[in-house]
């Protein structure tokens, strides 16, 4: 006879699995930026989500002859890898997948920032975890995204608890294959983002250890290829200027922002009212401070021996033209 407790898992695996879900497709045709096309990489959450649904960047880019042609990702890092190669010429993550991507040798730019945008990740627990602390998590088993914003929240959760990345057993995971093993109780932990956090989150017995409004500042970031933003500036300062109307939008409007989401993503709409509640929608240039709290994680993920070299992230600040400095 199956348990409640484990019938209660399997329910949500298959909730996460039908609605987050999400494959990488192909790719074809010219590299981005080269004619009139401008891939643009999404994922199911956020902006950037909210613009392709209403269409804005479509009609922003058109008056310069270009199409849109929209891509979804999973979660950041294949995102920046694709941006890297120019499969895709504009983007959203969170922080550490740009990173990881930089020290890659990846051709990317910051092109704009959502500071303190992404609360909206967390430590969570399976149903029957006897883990109370950031500090019981010293010996177990803790899922996240390699070189993600979870991976991130997790490192700098260790290091609040006096831990370190060795007093744990990292198991990377992508989000679906996490979620997976989350379900089943093969992992003591699962570090992740919205929506996910949000879906799990509702889980029978599933509990919060820590949300990353608790331990550390958690921005966003929209990126550029860097051929595509030398090649056609205007392009990407328009991208730029109309996801700074959408935000405001978003700001005004979460309930509308919440049904939307929901519709295009199958994720059911009281999850994704939660996620949305924590997004601080908001836009603005690459400020000091931002960079600096950038450079911050780029410096902690090298100390630990995570990130093969170091990085300095002011080398990659993008300007819109027009901007001092850019004559």
């Amino acid at each position: 006879m199956t348990t409640p407790n484990l019938s209660r898992r399997r329910a949500l695996a298959a909730t996460l699995a039908s609605a987050l879900a999400a494959a990488l497709p192909p790719v074809r045709g010219a590299r981005a930026g080269t004619e009139s096309v401008l891939r643009i990489g999404y994922q199911r959450n956020g902006i950037l989500a909210v613009a392709k649904d209403q269409g804005v960047v479509e009609a922003a880019l058109k008056p310069l002859g270009l199409e849109v042609r929209w891509v979804e990702f999973s979660y950041g890092p294949p995102l920046l890898e694709a941006l890297g190669l120019g499969a895709v010429a504009f983007g959203q993550t969170g922080d550490a997948p740009p990173i990881f991507a930089q020290a890659a040798g990846a051709g990317i730019v910051y092109a704009a920032a959502q500071p303190k945008g992404g609360s909206g990740s967390a430590i969570l627990l399976p149903p029957g975890s006897e883990i109370r602390t950031l500090a019981d998590l010293k010996g177990r088993r803790v899922a996240f995204a390699k070189g993600s914003s979870a991976h991130n929240l997790l490192v700098a959760a260790l290091e609040k608890a006096g831990l370190t990345y060795r007093d744990i057993e990292p198991v990377t995971l992508a989000p679906a294959d996490a979620a997976a093993a989350f379900s089943r109780g093969s992992v003591d932990a699962w570090t992740v983002w919205d929506p996910y956090f949000a879906i799990a989150e509702a889980g029978a017995g599933v509990r919060v250890l820590a949300q990353a409004a608790e331990i550390t500042p958690t921005n966003n970031f929209f990126l550029a290829n860097r051929a595509v933003a030398q090649a056609q500036p205007a392009a990407v300062a328009a991208i730029v200027a109309v996801l700074g109307q959408v935000a405001t939008w978003c700001e005004g409007n979460r309930g509308s922002v919440a049904a939307s989401l929901s519709r295009a993503t199958g994720v059911p709409l009281e999850p994704m009212q939660r996620a949305v509640g924590r997004i601080r929608f908001t836009i603005g240039p690459m400020a000091p401070e931002v960079t600096a709290e950038q450079q911050r994680i780029a410096d902690r993920f090298h100390g630990i021996g995570v990130l093969p070299r170091p990085v300095r992230v002011a080398d990659i600040v993008w300007a819109p033209p027009g901007a001092p400095g850019n004559g």
